[in-house]
């Protein structure tokens, strides 16, 4: 077998090396090609058989041997032979040649590749096995790399040689025959007016289309295989059912209802979902009575004497209510009816994926946006029952402020709570088992964060593994291990915030297998598509960011997509993702931190901007904090912008939307920005990025030129 392979590579080696050492290269060109275009016709015309088996046998060795000159070779196919031979020949020639290469490359290196390779591989042979006839296609229809990459490399998995070869040959059918087509128009002309003849524009147009008309088969035969087994009915009662009225759900129901398509909007408990009821409304509400009172503290600072107030924690909370209260007709069952919502109250239960079933209706509909959303993950530690406990969504209820709040989790809606309470009064002790808190910050963020918070008197215990919940005659413990140690803590209530789990469970998913990520959400792709192409998904329950602006952002595109029905696809673009955590100082970032460009390998340059030198920083009392920039090197594109300071989620609006737009520093810099306001940082930032690269080289010429002038 070694000889056999070793016999194989010197026979191909040399054919290669034979083919540019003797310049057989010079005459798969389109030059040479239209110079002895006159010959071969007369040849052909002569002996046609004869022509046919040089050009098929030349086609399918340069095809074998992997060298290139397919499209010369299939232009010229068309220019001798016509259309219905041309395709003939290429098609076959190309088919055989393209299986010739995928088994050299699957005898001399599969072997090899799978044994070095082979755990990186698994999941990839995997999918081959399952679905490497629709992804062969795939790639034929819609040429993303070069034939005879995708020979070499398919040659490396489990796929079949008859497979390979029949699917090759189907799924390059298209692209061969406008090829064809191409080469026998372009031998037809003879003066400069033919150029513009329409039969050569004709043969051009198809050229540049041949790929955007290839996925419309694609994707017909990838809906008819996902719907499979499933009664597709006569009539509609709806275009979309949307399942769950939270951000990403009420967006889509917005959109569809507003193009005038019937759309369903199915809610089991409250409108408005987390963000409203449990999330960013009641959470920003009580940071900003926290931050109130953080300022009665403050008072002398601003030259306040005698200033002093008492927490009324009952009040504050019926206060986070009457936000709420006041913010709720914005997603209220009346609104949404009038703008053409059809709003049902209930459990909604997916029966296939044309049809939802709620309080004992069943809806036929075209597509479904899954927007179930997201709860709070509570983990198996044990004694945890015992102990009782609050999450993001109990801890509203509360009308007693507790003395001592153990908040596990160092993330953001960990360390916003923590704060929040601690300037209300309680004394707080945050634990988490990572490192640093804010773990996904760069590790200067996590420490400016840290500090402050230790500042004022919260207790940050990080790298600490909770253990076990203790409850003894009415005194609560948590016990954690920490460098090897046992650390006890006595609290009155605990907090849980260390993530949330995506509502994928109890509405008829399971029983459909609609697939889930490796971290349960659903898995869509960047249509929003989950592996049924007429349910898409959208929010915190498809992931991979959960913010209700990215909520909306995804709902754009499933309701988009969901309404066109395969007829045409918009994909998502996460490349300007912005968030922030309203700590104080807050914390904002969008794109790449630091940390992720190391990780990732990605040159930068990194230009930075003290906030405690800007003007109305320091009037408020506000001057700390930084501005981050990640730039290309040598460039002024952003790569990652972080703001930690005051209202730093704010600020960062102009760096996304230079990031978005495409716009670099250089536009930021050259922008008025009002006197004194926060937002002068950003120029500021930008400025400090141009006198980097000022070209101090030439100062010296500079300052004899203007002794010069005087």
């Amino acid at each position: 077998m070694l000889k056999t392979k070793f016999l194989i590579v010197g026979l191909l080696l040399l054919a290669v090396g034979g083919y540019f050492f003797l310049g057989l290269d010079q005459y798969l060109t389109l030059q040479y090609a239209q110079s002895r275009l006159g010959d071969i016709q007369q040849l052909k015309q002569e002996n046609f058989a004869l022509t046919a088996f040089i050009y098929f046998t030349f086609y399918v060795v340069a095809t074998g041997i992997s060298i290139p000159g397919a499209i010369i070779l299939t232009l010229l196919g068309g220019a001798i032979f016509g259309l219905f031979w041309g395709t003939l020949l290429v098609s076959f020639a190309s088919s055989i040649g393209a299986t010739g290469a995928f088994l050299a490359s699957r005898l001399i290196l599969r072997d090899w590749v799978q044994s070095r390779f082979g755990d990186y591989l698994t999941p990839i042979n995997r999918g081959i096995e399952r679905d490497g006839n629709l992804f062969l296609f795939s790639v034929r229809m819609v040429p993303l790399f070069p034939f005879f990459v995708v020979n070499l490399l398919m040659g490396l998995t489990p796929i079949r040689v008859w497979s390979y070869y029949w699917v090759s040959q189907l799924g390059m059918l298209l692209s061969t025959l406008v090829y064809v087509n191409a080469g026998s128009e372009l031998s037809q002309i003879s003066s400069l007016s033919g150029l513009v003849s329409a039969p050569v524009i004709s043969s051009l147009v198809l050229l540049g289309v041949a790929p955007l008309l290839g996925r419309w088969p694609i994707t017909f035969i990838q809906r008819n295989k996902a719907l499979k087994g499933f009664l597709k009915p006569k009539q509609f009662d709806a275009n979309v059912v949307v399942i769950g009225a939270g951000s990403a759900g009420l967006v889509t129901a917005l959109i569809v209802a507003g193009a005038k398509a019937k759309v369903v909007l199915i809610e089991k408990h409250k409108m408005g979902g987390d963000c409203l009821n449990t999330g960013c409304v009641p959470s920003k509400s009580l940071i900003r009575s926290g931050r109130i009172m953080s300022y009665i503290n403050r008072a002398q600072e601003f030259g306040v004497e005698n200033a002093g107030g008492k927490v009324n924690f009952a009040a504050v909370m019926q206060r986070v209510q009457n936000v709420i209260t006041a913010i709720e007709p914005h997603d209220s069952v009346e609104r949404f009816t009038s703008l053409g919502v059809e709003c049902v109250q209930g459990e909604a239960m997916v029966e296939s994926p044309y049809c939802v079933s709620v309080n004992g209706r069943r809806i036929n509909t075209r597509s479904i946006v899954l927007a179930t959303g997201a709860r709070p993950l509570v983990p198996p530690i044990p004694g945890l029952d015992s102990v009782g406990y609050l999450t993001s969504d109990t801890v509203w209820s509360l009308r007693e402020l507790p003395p001592r709040l153990l908040i596990v989790g160092g993330g953001p809606i960990g360390c916003e709570l923590a704060q929040a309470f601690s300037n209300l009064g309680a004394k707080v002790t945050q634990v988490d088992m990572a490192p640093r808190i804010m773990p996904r910050e760069d590790p200067e963020v996590s420490e400016l964060i840290a500090a402050k918070f230790r500042e004022q008197g919260i207790s940050v215990l990080t790298a600490h593994k909770l253990l076990r919940f203790e409850a003894n005659a009415g005194s609560k413990v948590m016990v954690a291990e920490h460098a090897g140690k046992q650390v006890r803590v006595k609290f009155d209530q605990v907090l849980l915030a260390i993530g949330r789990k995506a509502n994928v469970e109890g509405f008829g998913l399971e029983q459909l297998k609609v697939a889930l990520t490796a971290q349960g959400s659903l898995g869509t792709n960047s249509f929003m598509q989950t592996n049924y192409p007429n349910i898409f998904a959208c929010g915190d329950v498809a992931g991979p960011y959960q913010f209700t602006h990215m909520a909306s952002y995804q709902a754009w595109f499933a309701a988009l997509n969901a309404l066109l029905g395969g007829l045409w696809r918009v994909p998502t673009n996460y490349n300007v993702v912005p968030w922030a955590t309203f700590t104080d100082p807050e914390v904002a970032r969008v794109g790449l931190s630091e940390e992720e460009a190391k990780a990732k390998r990605i040159p930068y340059e990194i230009t930075r901007y003290a906030l405690d030198d800007l003007d109305r920083a320091m009037a408020d009392s506000e001057a700390h904090g930084f501005i981050k920039i990640l730039t290309v090197p040598g460039k002024d594109k952003i790569l990652g912008v972080t703001i930690v300071g005051y209202h730093a989620a704010e600020l960062i609006g102009e760096f996304v939307m230079a990031m978005t737009h495409g716009m670099g520093l250089g536009k930021i810099s050259a922008v008025t920005h009002i006197y004194p306001t926060l937002y002068e940082a950003n120029k500021f930032a930008a400025n400090a990025w141009r006198s980097a690269r000022l070209p101090t080289k030439l100062f010296p010429w500079a300052e004899r030129f203007f002794r010069w002038r005087r």
